[in-house]
Formats: structure tokens, C-alpha cells, sequence
């Protein structure tokens, strides 16, 4: 069976997205990349922006599951808010297209992905590039934590084996868990 997953890291600077297929126990990178949005004029033109690449998205890839990062409290609530909002027009794209949503809180992402709940964003790049083949980073890393959320999504559904253990670090995961490097 086949299976494609749009991972969404929303913001209402930069939102990362990535698409990851899957086919049996195997997953492989479809593309990863970030919606700049700084330039555009208010919240809601942004927030417009945000559901039309949503839909491309959807017509040009046809994932069959969006995983999504939730938005966490952090310096303030106006923030919170915004990435909320931010969130909730991308997730108002996909259920206008009937597509199946899962949230995942930031900490259960980087513990999915590194084994480590407190992981950095570069080590989350860094095992991504192991675990999908990313040949190099991109620049910012607001694409790969929308990958992130994708490929956490699928190592939590049954198909794949989301690792709960602790790592003191790359070199310890990596070698406890020969099968998700390449």
C-alpha cells in the first residue's frame, strides 16, 4: 500500500512543509520547502497565502494524511495565536479536500525523530537527512521541521517504529537503530 503524507511546520513568517510517500515499510523524500510570507502586507493576506499553497499542495501532490505541529506557548500569546490561526487555515484546507489530520505537539516530533524530546532543530535536520536521504540542509530549517512532523507521523501509525529511548547522541541512535539510516 501507498501512502503520501504532507508534514506542515504552519507560522505566519515561514511555513515549512514537507511530503514524504511511503510505501510498505519504506519511506522516501517527495520534497521539502518553506512559504515565505514576511513581505505580505497583514495577518490575513497571510493567512489567504497559507490556505492557497495548502491547496496546491493538495492538487499538485495528493497526499493521502496531513501531520501538523502544534502551536506552543511561547514568549507570548498573541503569537500562539497567530501560529493558531496559521494552523487552523491549513487545516481548513485539507478538510475541505476530506484529507485525515493528526497534531503533534513539537516535543513528541523531536522525540519521534532523534529519540530525544529536547533535540535541537539541527539534530532533527540532521537525522532527517539519514532517515530520507536529504542529500544537504536547506538554509533555514522551517522545511525540514514540516518533514519532521510527515515523517513523525509516519513512524507513529503502525507502519513505522517511533523510538520513546533516549540517546546520548547521533553516533549512540544511529548505531541502536542500524535500519533508519542509510
Amino acid at each position: 500500500m501507498e501512502r503520501i503524507i504532507l508534514g506542515v511546520d504552519p507560522g505566519t513568517t515561514v511555513m515549512g512543509f514537507g511530503l514524504i510517500k511511503v510505501v510498505g515499510n519504506k519511506i522516501s523524500l517527495i520534497t521539502l520547502d518553506e512559504l515565505l510570507l514576511h513581505k505580505l502586507p497583514n495577518h490575513e493576506m497571510k493567512l489567504k497565502k497559507i490556505f492557497e499553497k495548502t491547496i496546491a499542495l493538495i492538487d499538485q501532490y495528493h497526499p493521502d494524511e496531513l501531520a501538523i505541529e502544534a502551536p506552543f506557548l511561547g514568549q507570548n500569546a498573541q503569537s500562539m495565536l497567530k501560529l493558531g490561526r496559521a494552523q487552523g487555515v491549513c487545516i481548513a484546507a485539507c478538510l475541505s479536500r476530506e484529507i485525515p489530520i493528526t497534531e503533534y505537539a513539537p516535543r513528541k516530533i523531536k522525540m519521534a525523530i532523534t529519540g530525544n524530546g529536547n533535540a535541537s532543530k539541527e539534530q532533527v535536520a540532521g537525522m532527517l537527512q539519514h532517515l530520507v536521504g536529504l542529500k544537504e540542509l536547506p538554509k533555514r530549517l522551517d522545511s525540514t521541521d514540516g518533514l519532521a512532523a510527515a515523517v513523525c507521523h509516519y513512524l507513529n501509525s503502525g507502519t513505522g517504529v517511533a523510538k520513546q529511548k533516549s540517546y546520548s547522541g547521533w553516533d549512540a541512535f544511529v548505531k541502536a537503530n542500524p535500519s533508519r539510516s542509510k
